[in-house]
């Protein structure tokens, strides 16, 4: 059988082409992801000097509300009369010793040196086991009735009289004796309650000695700052 005289296909050879393997699309990746994670590292870090500051502010907010209630409590120990045009919730008071009691009627307390000898911090949880300014859970006597439907305390905000002026027992609301106004922008207005104690004093005689604890609110009721003073009577 004769051979065939067509000539075989040629096939044409193509110039070099590198193989392509992706590696510019996981380096472009890579950066997305690293670009990704500085942009939200830095939007947490926003947020987290954000709330510092808000922190830090209704920090300071409820001091100053505490220092308002502390200056408040020395003002109804010395009688100061209320000022013109305020509207106190009860009527000026004269304290006097005999008016402290343990219940802390009236935001008034006393403890015998005995007492405040055994209390302690880690089994205290009731008003025979704390002084009167530890925190509720400790047995304090704040008596955080906050309620203004029925409440057992006299009402700040707005100002009215009370039935209840010699009968309430916790700490006394800003402005309840004293007629000092509100304070506005807090959760809850600051409150004070004064101990009674007779302490020697160098160069004078057996005298009335009083600690005035007061604590403030800032925006939330879950800021809370206590201060104290120390009270002599002229």
């Amino acid at each position: 059988m004769p051979k065939s005289t067509v000539p075989p296909v040629q096939r044409r050879k193509h110039p070099y082409r590198p193989r392509q393997g992706g590696v510019a699309l996981v380096m472009v990746l890579l950066f997305l992801v690293a670009i990704t994670g500085l942009t939200v590292w830095a939007a947490r870090q926003s947020m987290l000097g954000e709330g510092m500051s808000r922190n830090q502010q209704d920090l300071e907010v409820a001091r100053q509300a505490a220092e308002s209630a502390l200056r408040d409590g020395e003002r109804d120990l010395g009688g100061v009369i209320a000022p013109s045009g305020s509207t106190p919730s009860c009527p000026k008071r004269v304290i006097l010793p005999i008016k402290f009691t343990a219940d802390c009627i009236a935001g008034l307390c006393i403890r015998s040196d005995a007492a405040y000898a055994t209390y302690q911090w880690s089994s205290a949880n009731s008003l025979t086991t704390s002084e009167p300014w530890w925190p509720t859970g400790k047995g304090g006597a704040w008596n955080n009735d906050f309620n203004n439907t029925t409440p057992t305390k006299p009402i700040r905000t707005p100002p009215s009289t009370s039935s209840a002026c010699d009968s309430f027992t916790g700490a006394v609301p800003l402005g309840t004796f004293t007629g000092a106004p509100a304070i506005k922008g807090v959760a809850i207005q600051p409150e004070y309650l004064i101990e009674y104690f007779k302490r020697s004093v160098p160069g004078r005689q057996e005298m009335a000695v009083y600690r005035v604890t007061a604590r403030g609110f800032g925006y939330t009721n879950r800021t809370q700052v206590v201060v104290q003073s120390i009270f002599l009577p002229e």
